[in-house]
C-alpha cells in the first residue's frame, strides 16, 4: 500500500514531461505564434497491430506513417464519428487502410504484392513513392448513417503521406499546416523488438484571417508550386517552419523524448500549453453481429460459394479474428427468412 501510494505521488502532472506517455494524443497552443497543433507517440499499441500481421518492414514503416497520420487528424474530431485515411495506387503496396473511430479506437491494413514487394527491395528502393506509386490518397470524415461523408482526395505520383498531408491541407483545409513524421523499429530494454512511430502536427490560425494569405504567384517563369507550399508570409508561420524543420526524426520515437518534452524543445522560448491528452486503442469494430448481417444480404449461390467443408469462415483483415458460420442460419428454410 506504501509503494502505491509512493509511486502515486510522482505520475508526472499535465504538462510535465512524461505525463502523456506512449498512445496519447497531446493538443497544444503557442499562443505568440497563433499555433495551435496536435503530437503523439505511438508504441505498444502501434506495435502490436503491426506485429498482428507480420508485415514486412518496408510495409509496416509506410502503415506505421498512416496510422500517426490518422490519429493527429481523427482525434480533433469534435463528434462521434470516424476518420479515415485510404490509398489506392498501383504500387507494390497498393492499398492502406487506417480507421480511426472516435473516441479511442484505431485499426489498420495494408495490402501489398509480395513478389514486386521482393523485386524493389532487392534493388535496394523501399522509399515510400517507389511503393506505392501513382493513385489517390483519400481522408474521408464519416459522422454517421444520417449524414454526407466529407471526402478529400489527394493525388499520389510519387508522393510521400507525410507530403500528401501537406498538399491536403493546402487544397482542402486551405489552413497553413506543416507536420513531421517518424517511424522506427527500436531494441527495448530485454532485446525485444518494438515498433515506434511519432509525428507532431501544427496549424496557423491567426483571429485576422488576413494574415494566412498566401503571397502572389510570381510572374514571368516562376515556381508557383513552390510559392503554394511556402504558405503565408507572417513572420509567425514562417517561423513556425523553421522550428519544424529541427525536429530530428529520432526525437518523434524516442520515448526517453515524449511528446510534452518535445514540444517544449520546440517552443519553450515563446511558452506553448498542452491540454489533456487523447488515448488512442488498438480496438477493431468488428463483431459476428455485423459480419452475420453482411451474409445475410448473399443469395443461396453465394453461401454455397462461401462454404467450405460444412462451415463459413470470415477473417477480419483488420485485426485477424476468424468468425466461423453454420451455412444453415442463412437458410430461408431453417432460419425463419421468408423465401
Amino acid at each position: 500500500m506504501l509503494e502505491a501510494l509512493r509511486l502515486t505521488e510522482h505520475e508526472p502532472k499535465l504538462g510535465e514531461f512524461g505525463h502523456a506517455g506512449d498512445d496519447h494524443v497531446v493538443p497544444f497552443e503557442v499562443g505568440p505564434l497563433d499555433v495551435r497543433g496536435r503530437a503523439v507517440q505511438l508504441g505498444p499499441m502501434l506495435d502490436a497491430i503491426l506485429s498482428r500481421h507480420d508485415y514486412p518492414e518496408p510495409v509496416a514503416h509506410l502503415l506505421a506513417q498512416a496510422c500517426v497520420l490518422t490519429v493527429l487528424l481523427g482525434t480533433s474530431l469534435k463528434f462521434e464519428g470516424k476518420f479515415i485515411l485510404q490509398t489506392r495506387t498501383d504500387g507494390p503496396v497498393d492499398m492502406l487502410v487506417a480507421d480511426f473511430a472516435t473516441p479511442h479506437a484505431l485499426r489498420a491494413y495494408a495490402r501489398f504484392d509480395a513478389e514486386r514487394l521482393a523485386a524493389l527491395a532487392a534493388d535496394g528502393d523501399v522509399s515510400a513513392g517507389t511503393l506505392l506509386g501513382s493513385g489517390v490518397l483519400a481522408l474521408t470524415i464519416d459522422q454517421g448513417v444520417h449524414t454526407q461523408r466529407y471526402q478529400g482526395i489527394v493525388q499520389l505520383d510519387g508522393t510521400s503521406l507525410e507530403e500528401a498531408a501537406r498538399i491536403y491541407f493546402r487544397q482542402s483545409e486551405q489552413i497553413p499546416t506543416d507536420l513531421r513524421l517518424g517511424v522506427a523499429k527500436l531494441v527495448m530494454p530485454g532485446g525485444r523488438e518494438q515498433w515506434r512511430a511519432g509525428g507532431v502536427l501544427a496549424q496557423f490560425l491567426p483571429q485576422a484571417p488576413e494574415r494566412m494569405r498566401r503571397p502572389d504567384l510570381p510572374g514571368g517563369d516562376g515556381d508557383p508550386a513552390g510559392a503554394e507550399a511556402r504558405g503565408p508570409d507572417d513572420n509567425a508561420w514562417q517561423e513556425l517552419l523553421a522550428l519544424l524543420g529541427t525536429v530530428e526524426p529520432t526525437e518523434l520515437i524516442d520515448p526517453t523524448v515524449g511528446a510534452e518534452r518535445l514540444l517544449y524543445r520546440l517552443f519553450h522560448e515563446h511558452g506553448v500549453r498542452v491540454f489533456g491528452a487523447v488515448e488512442v486503442a488498438d480496438r477493431c469494430s468488428c463483431s459476428r453481429q455485423k459480419i452475420h448481417g453482411v451474409l445475410g444480404g448473399f443469395s443461396a449461390e453465394e453461401i454455397r460459394d462461401c462454404t467450405q467443408d460444412g462451415a463459413i469462415t470470415v477473417a477480419c483483415e483488420f485485426c485477424s479474428t476468424s468468425y466461423a458460420f453454420d451455412p444453415k442460419e442463412f437458410d430461408p428454410q431453417t432460419s425463419g427468412k421468408a423465401s
